[in-house]
């Protein structure tokens, strides 16, 4: 596979190339894209096929999920069960580095969860992505199982080159957290799975 390596400016993406992104998506193929966190790979996270090759390329075992992002409150309805502890959140933290995890309420990304981890993505390009594309798309960090996330993209080139159809290089990203994650599939037993930019403290005091 010869994969292409298109430049993108962060703050202002060009309409063209995203929707050659989407385009390589609709095919079932692999992106990698900035994140507000780290470059992730891409795929449309409602085709089984695109799902079983990114654990193949990242050396990623089956049990462990595959987070996803959406464009709006609207799209996660669609694929999870949103209540309203879930919306106030979203409506607090969202776009941003916050993942929540739900029940599923129709199959998408990986197959073997009952849950699945979405986010609203604030970077511009991923933001604009999802949006043209108008699916959730995938958005696991593109870095090879149990290694460190890859914010440079010289790095990002010479470990996926050959392995995706395209590369959306916006140069090397600033080394942020990966995204806090909270479990809401059971508001009795809620579960901080991981702490990054978005403090425990100030979810809890949303959920009171």
């Amino acid at each position: 596979m010869k994969t292409k390596i298109l430049r993108v400016e962060v703050m202002k993406p060009d309409v063209k190339v995203l929707k050659e992104a989407v385009n390589v998506m609709k095919r079932g193929g692999l992106i990698i894209y900035p994140t507000e966190t780290c470059y992730g790979i891409g795929a449309d996270a409602t085709n089984p096929k695109s799902i079983k090759k990114i654990y193949k390329i990242k050396g990623r075992d089956t049990s462990k999920p595959i987070p996803i992002l959406v464009s709006d409150l609207n799209m996660i309805k669609k694929y999870g069960i949103v209540t309203k502890r879930v919306v106030k959140l979203v409506k607090k933290f969202m776009p941003g580095p916050l993942s929540i995890v739900v029940k599923k309420r129709i199959p998408v990304s990986d197959s073997n969860h009952d849950g699945i981890s979405f986010r609203v993505s604030n970077n511009p390009v991923a933001s604009l992505l999802v949006k043209l594309f108008k699916l959730p798309v995938t958005t696991t960090s593109a870095n090879i199982s149990e290694q460190p996330p890859i914010y440079e993209i010289k790095k990002i080139i010479d470990v996926f080159e050959g392995k995706v159809d395209l590369i959306l290089d916006c140069g090397d990203l600033p080394k942020n957290k990966p995204s806090t994650c909270i479990d809401l599939t059971n508001e009795k037993n809620v579960k901080l799975i991981r702490e990054g930019p978005v403090k425990r403290e100030s979810i809890y005091k949303e959920l009171i």
